[in-house]
């Protein structure tokens, strides 16, 4: 029996940057669904990797024969939000854009009847405009991938890591424990997230001003104000590598020191969002809460699991001028 999805289609986008194995495996995946999905579409960019990461991607597909793909190389590295704009662009310049479009990291491999669960959920709920994967490791332990907006509060608690204001704003945290359930929720990881089409044409794109991280928090929430809510689909379960794609948050390793783009995102997020008394406040928070923590880390003795040179980078790229 063919789901009404299956006749609208979905597109999905990977966009590859340096890691064309990990590409190729999560393309390995997804053949299995083509066969029982003939309206899926895989749409892979390349962002100048400049690695051999398109010959390599190139190759595979041609031996491969998959009518289904589409390869497509970038002349620059402009970033996630650009790398997966730039596959949606051509099909909607084409007029051949699907009912669903999915953004999948190429660190990810997905799970049998992933992406069936995330189009028969969205076709059961035609109100909701952005829908999310369970992202879980190799070994099927869940990853925490259903979010809250980031606010002052969740700033604070991130930051100065008391039990007592965990407690007291639980309902802030921005990364609380996986449902177990299909839900309501604030936003979904980029890694494994599917849009309706009505909320590109109605929105917009993703910003291509983020060059990576918070571009989808970003863009849930334009959706969520233009009356478009977003789900956790817990059905739908894709294994993350996390970090192999971005090299920044890998787990069980030591913590690398946060890139420049990273600071850039996080401030365009507040600005562009609350605006500047929103962001300061934001800022000062983080910061106070931070120092709370190393000082009480040190009289504690506890270990240090920040990334390297954490609360100078902040303060150079957010207080001395320094973003770019």
């Amino acid at each position: 029996m063919t789901c009404a999805s299956d006749q609208k289609g979905v597109l999905i986008v990977i966009v590859n940057y340096r890691t064309p194995e990990l590409t190729l495996q999560c393309l390995r995946s997804l053949a299995g669904e083509s066969e029982k999905y003939p309206h899926m579409r895989v749409a892979v960019t390349d962002n100048n990797s400049q690695d051999g990461s398109r010959e390599i991607i190139e190759s595979f597909l041609a031996d491969q024969g998959w009518d289904w793909t589409s390869f497509q190389p970038l002349p620059d590295n402009a970033g996630f939000s650009a790398g997966n704009n730039a596959a949606i662009v051509a099909h909607l310049d084409a007029n051949t854009l699907p009912e669903y479009v999915m953004l999948l990291n190429p660190d990810t491999y997905i799970r049998a009847g992933a992406i069936r669960s995330l189009c028969q959920f969205m076709d059961r709920h035609p109100d909701v405009g952005i829908a999310g994967s369970r992202l879980e490791d190799p070994d099927g332990s869940v990853q925490r991938s259903a979010f809250r907006f980031h606010s002052l509060a969740s700033e604070w608690v991130s930051a100065c890591r008391l039990n007592i204001f965990a407690t007291m704003f639980r309902h802030k945290i921005v990364a609380p424990p996986p449902p177990t359930r299909a839900c309501r929720t604030d936003w979904v990881a980029g890694a494994s997230m599917i849009i309706r089409s009505k909320v590109i044409q109605q929105i917009g794109l993703l910003d291509p001003h983020y060059f990576m991280y918070f571009e989808e928090v970003d863009f849930c929430l334009r959706a969520r104000r233009a009356n478009w809510p977003c789900a956790f689909v817990p059905e739908s379960r894709v294994v993350h590598l996390v970090g192999q794609a971005s090299g920044v948050t890998t787990p069980n390793r030591p913590a690398k020191r946060r890139p420049a783009y990273w600071f850039a995102s996080r401030r365009r997020y507040f600005l562009k969002n609350h605006g500047r008394a929103y962001l300061t406040a934001a800022n000062i928070l983080w910061l106070v809460g931070h120092a709370s923590w190393r000082l009480r880390r040190l009289i504690q003795r506890k270990p240090d699991t920040d990334p390297p040179l954490m609360m100078w980078d902040f303060v150079r790229y957010n207080f001395l001028g320094q973003l770019r």
